[in-house]
């Protein structure tokens, strides 16, 4: 029961975008269960992680055929995942800015938006690099995906942050209406 009221503290398009975003990443986790292996413990992320050829080999021998079929699946989902969590992110960031009239926490919002974007953008730069680095890998290919898989992690980590700063901006709650 708590869940379902607190679903009805957010817009309709928050809640569907919630719904979808939470449904594709429970799939990829999901997905990456089988990438896991000693070369790659954390799956598709070890494989975003390998900054050189080598590393990406290791982990590409490590994941067989079958692995490699789990890998291309997760990478084509994750070119869904990206503009779920982006659409997502957006309207939460409006949300929780709707009480937030002042031109700093509007600033601070644009921001967040941006962050977001960015992170976006370099979660799809990233899996068209790691598709292009699997047959073979190229120490080229392995650190821009992981330069790229950097700048979305630290998108998504700042921006975060930043709804955190808006949120405690003026220490009252959300108003509901």
């Amino acid at each position: 029961m708590p869940l379902l009221r607190l679903l009805t503290l957010f817009p309709r398009r928050l809640n569907l975008s919630l719904l979808v975003t939470a449904a594709l990443l429970l799939v990829l986790t999901l997905v990456n269960q089988p990438l896991q292996t000693g070369s790659a413990p954390q799956g598709m992320v070890s494989f975003q992680m390998a900054a050189t050829a080598d590393q990406s080999m290791a982990i590409i021998r490590s994941w067989r055929q079958d692995g490699m079929l789990w890998a291309h699946v997760s990478l084509w989902l994750d070119f869904l995942f990206v503009p779920a969590y982006l659409v997502t992110l957006i309207f939460l960031t409006s949300h929780l800015t709707r009480d937030r009239p002042g031109v700093r926490e509007r600033t601070v919002a644009r921001w967040v938006k941006a962050l977001f974007v960015a992170a976006g953008t370099g979660d799809i730069a990233e899996n068209i690099l790691l598709l292009n680095n699997m047959d073979p890998p190229t120490d080229v290919l392995s650190l821009s995906a992981t330069i790229c898989a950097l700048i979305k992690f630290t998108g998504l980590m700042l921006g975060a942050a930043g709804l955190v700063i808006i949120r405690a901006a003026r220490r009252h709650p959300l108003a509901h209406g």
